[in-house]
């Protein structure tokens, strides 16, 4: 029989102790490789994740609108709001309700769109139509009563406030429609064209507001 000597025996220990070695390291390279991989992706799915989040945020991001607002609200006028927004928000907006405001047909927590008319009607006002939306909010749009013209502004005899009470009316365009009324009278409302600053756009957005007799 065949016996290794001390030298021998620790050499075979020192071999046998290195092979232990690189099988464990060689073991955890390629775990901490699968695990990198894993990170990889997860770090992917996190990121397409985000990607549909910001995408849908994008969407659900709230668009402006344009309502024209009149009757008995304290300043009736054209205002920008956001999808989602309610008459409440419209007559917030428009100077409250008046003290003559029939809130018992008006629906306030009515959603609005885009382009809507809202007309606040008066207590006891009659409304030939009989075109009541819900609780009340928005009838001029299906066309309201002839009473609703006591609600318009008389070019021909209102005040500066009254005045610049209309959207995009101020301080200066008041004074030029008061002193072009001094020598000549307003027969339609188209003729408020004629005074200077007031093109074609800015008359769309008072139109509706305005009467001459």
């Amino acid at each position: 029989m065949y016996y290794f000597s001390k030298r021998e025996k620790i050499l075979i220990a020192i071999i046998g102790i290195l092979l232990v070695v690189s099988i464990v390291s060689l073991n955890s390279a390629n775990s901490s490789t699968d695990e990198n991989e894993l990170v990889i992706t997860n770090v992917n799915d996190v990121n397409d994740v985000n990607d549909k989040i910001d995408v849908e945020e994008d969407l659900d991001l709230p668009m402006d609108i344009m309502v024209h607002i009149s009757g008995q609200v304290y300043q009736p006028g054209i205002y920008k709001l956001v999808t989602g927004d309610r008459v409440i928000d419209a007559v917030n907006l428009a100077g409250g309700l008046t003290k003559d405001a029939d809130i018992d047909r008006i629906n306030l927590a009515k959603k609005i769109v885009d382009e809507e008319k809202i007309y606040i009607p008066k207590v006891g006002e009659n409304l030939d139509s009989g075109n009541v939306e819900g609780d009340m909010a928005n009838v001029d749009i299906n066309g309201a009563s002839e009473n609703s013209n006591s609600n318009k502004i008389n070019i021909n005899t209102c005040t500066k406030e009254e005045l610049m009470s209309l959207p995009g009316i101020g301080d200066v365009l008041s004074d030029r429609i008061i002193e072009y009324r001094k020598t000549t009278k307003f027969n339609t409302i188209e003729d408020i064209k004629n005074v200077s600053g007031i093109g074609e756009a800015k008359f769309n957005d008072i139109k509706e507001l305005i009467i001459t007799n």
